[in-house]
C-alpha cells in the first residue's frame, strides 16, 4: 500500500515525510491558492521533500493546453505527474506526455471503462472519485474493486489506483489522516 498526501501544505508534508509516510503527494491548483503561494514555486518545494511521484494538475481544458502546460511542469522536476482530467482532451494530452516519457495521473474518474481508457491511453496513475459516487448512492469502493479485476485481467497494464482516503465518507470516523491517498 502507498500513501500519497492530497495537499499543498508544505509543513504537513514535511512532518509526514520525516516520518516516512508519504510515498507520494497529490495536488491542485486550488490547494496551492490556498497558501498564497506561485504555484510552480509551491510544485518544486513538494517535489524537493518527496521522493515519490508529485500529481501537479493543468488547469486547461483543451489538448494543445493540457500538454503545453503538462510540458512545463515536466520541466519541474523529475518526480512530477502531470495530473489531467478524464476528458476525451485528456486522453489525448495523456497519450502524447505518456509517449514522452511523462508520468501521468489521470483525476475524475467515475467508471471503470473510464480507468480502463486512462491506462490504455498510459496513465501512471488513475484517480477515481469514490466519494462523489458515494455521495449520490452508489458503492464507490465497488469502483475500485472493478478497476482491479480490469487491470489483473491486462497484465501489460502498469496503471497504478490512487484512491484519495478522505473520498472514502463511510470510513471517515476511523480514517487517521483524511489527507492521504492510497493504492
Amino acid at each position: 500500500m502507498k500513501f500519497f498526501i492530497d495537499s499543498a501544505d508544505v509543513g504537513e508534508i514535511k512532518n509526514l515525510a520525516a516520518l516516512g509516510l508519504v510515498d507520494g503527494v497529490t495536488t491542485n491548483p486550488s490547494l496551492i491558492a490556498k497558501s498564497g503561494r506561485k504555484f510552480t514555486d509551491a510544485v518544486a518545494e513538494i517535489c524537493d521533500l518527496v521522493h515519490g511521484p508529485v500529481s501537479a494538475e493543468v488547469t486547461a481544458t483543451d489538448f494543445e493546453g493540457m500538454v503545453a502546460e503538462g510540458r512545463a511542469l515536466a520541466k519541474i522536476a523529475d518526480n512530477i505527474a502531470v495530473k489531467v482530467p478524464l476528458t476525451w482532451a485528456g486522453l489525448q494530452a495523456c497519450k502524447t506526455l505518456s509517449d514522452e516519457d511523462t508520468m501521468v495521473n489521470v483525476t475524475l474518474c467515475f467508471s471503470a471503462n473510464q480507468a480502463l481508457l486512462a491506462a490504455k491511453a498510459g496513465a501512471t496513475f488513475v484517480s477515481p472519485f469514490i466519494g462523489r459516487l458515494d455521495d449520490i448512492g452508489e458503492d464507490g469502493m465497488a469502483l475500485i474493486r472493478d478497476i482491479r479485476v480490469i487491470y489483473d485481467n491486462y497484465p501489460n497494464l502498469s496503471t497504478e489506483i490512487l484512491a484519495r482516503a478522505q473520498t472514502f465518507r463511510r470510513c471517515r470516523p476511523r480514517c487517521s489522516s483524511s489527507s492521504s491517498r492510497i493504492r
